[in-house]
């Protein structure tokens, strides 16, 4: 089956045929570190990570994966002022709470992680190339600042199907010294307000990189004039990505042969976003919530779909997440745990969802049918059909980074996964005593410790099987 993925450039699916075959290279927009991500801020790092799961378990495919780090631009600046603490100190510290959040939701360190700051002198080559070509300029005013000129460039609003008359003026940079108002900054001078550290030298002056500059210049250096996959949230599309593709072919790189870009995370309709007030701080939320359950819900929708946070959202996955996980217990018994080691062959409908430009939603379609027949095997006795059906589930759940039964899930984060296994251990206990009490025909007994794990939100099912336990949801959840 051949992969198709939906191309932002061209507005269709095409089928993905790489650069170099076998290999992927993929450059993924990280975060600007000026705050504590909160979970809409994430969505992207979870949907990419999908992607590369599925090249590489689902294709064979060797994944090059760069996610840069933004870790100086004007919002870290201000920020920092306003702190009254180094921009540097603030944007490290951000950088790791970001770090520690990804790695919380699963989500697989990238190949290499250049921060921007540490690729200046790649910046400033590609600079001084747009201007040898004409494509750039020295503001007028001797600020400092470098522009592209958009004019030059007949293409620009290629990505984003815009027309130059119909674009606002660019927002980047100081109006002053630009031959068109939607010229936007390669580089931006160095102002008297600003900490000397927050500079570096230029044939056209001390000062910083423009956001876009940065993403060109790292993308090129780890993987090459021409890659695979460029990706990031819908709202980089305008203007950063849009200014990427220009500068990088103006300068004569081929770039992406490929755009994705995923959904919002939307509060009542909305963005999520701080200056809504309505962000959830990832590492408040896995303190709440068990990461897993975070990560299936923000993985649970196609990646191009906006998904609306509303309160019971995480709830409803950790149910999900629960049902697939008490499944996986019955059927593997004694299996702490589990990461698919290839013997388990993936469905072909669930191939097919996923070759389908990654149709998440279908995918775990084909999970949930799987442990519905997984369970209807184990209520019948087939202990060995159910344990084949499993592994076939702990392949897909893994393709999508939520294996209930990978050991990711059982070390950091709230220790939910610890408290469950623990949980587990006790439920069992009670379980068998009252299969005892059964047995001896002492019913009070038996019907008692029912009613303690009830009392105790411990829901008890009796099958053919034996008994099984899940957390009992009230009313409303």
């Amino acid at each position: 089956m051949t992969l198709r993925l939906f191309d932002s450039l061209t507005r269709e699916q095409r089928d993905f045929v790489p650069v170099v075959p076998g290999k992927a290279g993929i450059y993924i927009c990280g975060l600007t570190t000026q705050a504590p991500p909160h979970i809409g801020h994430v969505r992207f790092a979870v949907a990419f990570d999908v992607l590369r799961r599925w090249l590489e378990r689902g294709h064979g495919y060797d994944v090059t994966l760069i996610r840069n780090v933004t870790d100086i631009d004007d919002k870290i600046l201000r920020k920092s002022a306003e702190a009254g603490e180094p921009w540097f100190a603030l944007s490290y510290r951000n950088e790791l709470e970001t770090a520690d959040a990804l790695e919380a939701l699963g989500v697989l360190p990238p190949t290499y992680e250049p921060r921007a700051t540490g690729h200046v002198t790649e910046m400033v080559e590609l600079m001084q190339t747009l201007v040898e070509a004409g494509h750039a300029y020295p503001a007028a005013d001797d600020s400092g600042d470098v522009y592209f000129d958009v004019r030059s460039w007949p293409s620009y609003g290629e990505l984003t199907h815009q027309s130059l008359d119909d674009m606002n003026d660019a927002e980047d940079a100081d109006p002053r010294g630009k031959r068109d108002p939607r010229d936007f900054a390669l580089w931006k001078g160095r102002k008297v307000d600003e900490p000397a550290t927050a500079s570096w030298p230029t044939p056209f002056g001390a000062g910083r990189p423009g956001w876009h500059l940065e993403c060109s210049a790292m993308a090129r250096k780890y993987l090459g004039d021409t890659f695979d996959i460029h990706g990031g949230g819908v709202d980089l599309r305008f203007p950063h990505h849009e200014n990427e593709v220009a500068q990088s072919r103006a300068a004569g790189l081929g770039f992406a042969n490929y755009w994705l870009h995923n959904a919002w995370v939307t509060m009542g309709g909305e963005k999520m976003s701080k200056s809504l007030g309505n962000s959830l701080r990832v590492s408040e939320v896995v303190r709440e919530h068990r990461p897993l359950a975070v990560r299936y819900y923000l993985t649970a929708a196609h990646y191009r779909s906006t998904i609306e946070y509303h309160e019971g959202s995480i709830e409803e996955a950790a149910t999900a997440v629960e049902r697939v996980e008490g499944f996986l217990r019955r059927a593997l018994p004694g299996t702490d745990s589990l990461v698919p080691d290839g013997s388990a062959e993936l469905p072909a409908d669930f191939r097919e969802a996923m070759d389908d430009d990654l149709g998440v939603s279908d995918a775990l379609a084909v999970i949930h049918q799987a442990v519905r027949a997984g369970n209807t095997a184990l209520d019948d006795g087939d202990a060995d059909d159910a344990a084949g059906i499993a592994r076939q589930v702990v392949a897909m759940a893994d393709v999508l980074g939520v294996n209930p039964l990978d050991p990711v899930w059982s070390t950091g984060g709230s220790g939910a996964d610890d408290a469950l296994s623990a949980l587990d251990a006790l439920v069992q206990g009670r379980i068998a005593a009252r299969a005892a009490a059964r047995s001896a025909r002492d019913y009070d007994s038996a019907d008692a410790i029912r009613d303690e794990l009830t009392a105790a939100g411990i829901a008890l099912e009796d099958t053919a099987a034996g008994a099984r336990w899940s957390l009992a949801r009230h009313k409303g959840d």
